[in-house]
């Protein structure tokens, strides 16, 4: 990243024919050009104030509050700022303000001389400020550890506890926040805290969680297990993502891939909730990206990372209440003794009730086949010539799965 800033820092230079130096917000030196003169560190051209930021990598916090005064934490354009030989500025500066989507991220500092650089020259340098700006804003989003508002989020009740977790979630991701997102659930998690977002390309928090459920009024509650893992306990993984395009979620599945392999035990899997734009989507996300994960582990052909959108049936099934579709009229056919017959009428019912396609994908004979279909008959007292028997029987065999 520094050799990042060093090849703008030296563009920008060789724009403007004279040395500059780039400064964070905090007046941190991050990068300055080289110097032509031999004497580079002569009071005439370095004055004073140059000298030291170069020397020591900072300014004090009284040329801080001079060179703010000529309002450079507000500007989008170069800044001209007359020499002050009392405050040990000898030489008239430019400031280039580097900036990311409206906030100020740092400074990038020359000296100005006669005839000084032309409209044009500054105009190509104020782009390559921008570029400076934008890799500033990803290195500050990278480093930032959001795990805690995130999971805030994520636990919080509706109403203003929810309300405010969402806003301190907003003021760390700054400007980002109004950005296109999605939410990645990975469960089982047992290998303790998550990884660190740094880890992730993509990720803009990452936190440790117990998975949501539904209880019997619809409330949102936590399982038996534990984001904390604690005596190997499971739960799960949340990772708030960043998307370019609503169109493609690839950075996501990437993020779900990696986090998947790292959850240990190799029974994990990944939902990923369909995009939003703001914060203001991610309890539903949450919900989304946990069902999708569910989906994913009980069904394998959905897995190991599946999306909302992708998981059909269960996109209902996950948010019904704990149980409740748990039906008398199938309990016998779930017993462990007739799992042969229940994964029957399953694959029957996915096949769309034809027989043809079932014998094939079971790769027995018809007859077979309905031999079987008559003992789920019998077993559940269900008629598979009706349709609403045939879609209850389906609901309790794919609910089972969860």
């Amino acid at each position: 990243m520094k050799g990042d800033y060093q090849d703008l820092v030296d563009e920008i230079s060789a724009l403007l024919a004279m040395p500059a130096t780039l400064e964070n917000r905090d007046f941190g030196l991050i990068a300055f050009g080289a110097h032509d003169s031999d004497s580079a560190f002569d009071e005439t051209t370095l004055d004073p104030v140059r000298t030291r930021s170069i020397l020591t990598r900072r300014s004090t916090p009284a040329v801080r509050a001079w060179f703010e005064g000529f309002g450079i934490t507000r500007a989008t354009g170069p800044v001209r700022i007359p020499a002050a030989p009392d405050a040990g500025v000898y030489r008239d500066r430019i400031c280039l303000p580097v900036r990311h989507r409206g906030v100020a991220l740092g400074y990038v500092w020359l000296l100005d001389a006669e005839p000084g650089p032309s409209a044009a020259q500054l105009s190509a340098a104020m782009e390559v400020a921008d570029r400076i700006g934008t890799l500033l804003a990803d290195e500050e989003r990278v480093g930032a550890d959001l795990s805690r508002e995130l999971r805030a989020v994520l636990a919080a009740e509706r109403g203003w506890q929810y309300d405010m977790a969402v806003a301190e979630l907003g003021t760390g991701l700054g400007t980002d926040a109004e950005g296109l997102h999605t939410l990645v659930c990975v469960t089982p998690w047992i290998t303790g805290d998550a990884p660190s977002v740094r880890s992730l390309p993509g990720a803009s928090a990452l936190c440790t969680v117990p998975l949501p459920v539904r209880s019997g009024g619809g409330r949102l509650v936590e399982t038996e297990t534990s984001g904390e893992a604690p005596g190997g306990r499971a739960g799960a993984v949340a990772a708030l993502v960043r998307l370019r395009s609503a169109d493609s979620l690839s950075p996501a599945l990437t993020a779900a891939s990696r986090l998947v392999d790292a959850a240990g035990g190799g029974e994990a899997a990944a939902g990923v909730a369909t995009p939003l734009r703001g914060l203001a989507g991610l309890g539903r996300a949450w919900r989304e990206a946990a069902s999708a994960a569910r989906a994913a582990r009980a069904q394998t052909r959905l897995g190991p990372v599946a999306r909302w959108s992708d998981i059909g049936p269960y996109r209902l099934l996950t948010a019904l209440p704990a149980k409740a579709a748990e039906d008398p009229a199938v309990g016998e056919l779930l017993a462990p003794s007739h799992r042969e017959l229940a994964r029957t009428a399953e694959v029957f019912l996915d096949c769309a009730g034809q027989a043809g396609r079932t014998a094939t994908a079971l790769g027995i004979h018809r007859q077979t086949l309905y031999y079987r279909l008559g003992r789920v008959e019998q077993l559940t007292g269900l008629d598979l010539d009706d349709g609403e028997h045939r879609l209850l029987l389906h609901m309790a065999l794919k609910s089972a799965r969860l």
